[in-house]
């Protein structure tokens, strides 16, 4: 009996200065983020929501085990990485998947990100108060 070898789907995702790893394998549904539970990881119901968008676009949901390294960043510029990792790992698996994602917003990187701080004030954009005397 030959074993049979399990298929990878790489993605990589990008948010603010976080980047996500992505890895899809053909699975039950098993989602674990730096070796914690995506529960535990992502407390917050409305983050799981958004990192999970692509699967239940593409009606994926339990099909994959998805195994996710992600590093920098807080956790909403993580959880933005970790679900534009997961749209480019299902872009791999199936390309016609993209005509699914790019009407959503999915595989487009998010270009915000931290404006750096100018000299002569506090932060950005934030200045000291003007006083006229």
């Amino acid at each position: 009996m030959a074993k049979q070898e399990k298929v990878q789907y790489l993605g990589t995702g990008r948010r603010k200065k976080s980047v996500a790893r992505v890895i899809l394998t053909n699975g039950k549904g098993a989602f674990i983020i730096n070796g914690r539970t995506f529960e535990e990881y992502i407390p917050s119901a409305a983050t799981r929501l958004d990192v999970t968008q692509p699967l239940v676009l593409t009606e994926s949901e339990g099909k994959y085990d998805i195994s996710v390294n992600v590093h920098g960043g807080g956790l909403t510029g993580q959880a933005g990485a970790i679900r534009h990792g997961i749209t480019r790992a299902l872009m791999v698996i199936n390309p016609e998947l993209r005509l699914i994602l790019k009407p959503a917003g999915l595989v487009t990187r998010d270009p915000r990100s931290k404006e750096r701080k100018k000299p002569g004030l506090k932060k950005a954009r934030k200045a000291s108060q003007f006083s006229k005397r």
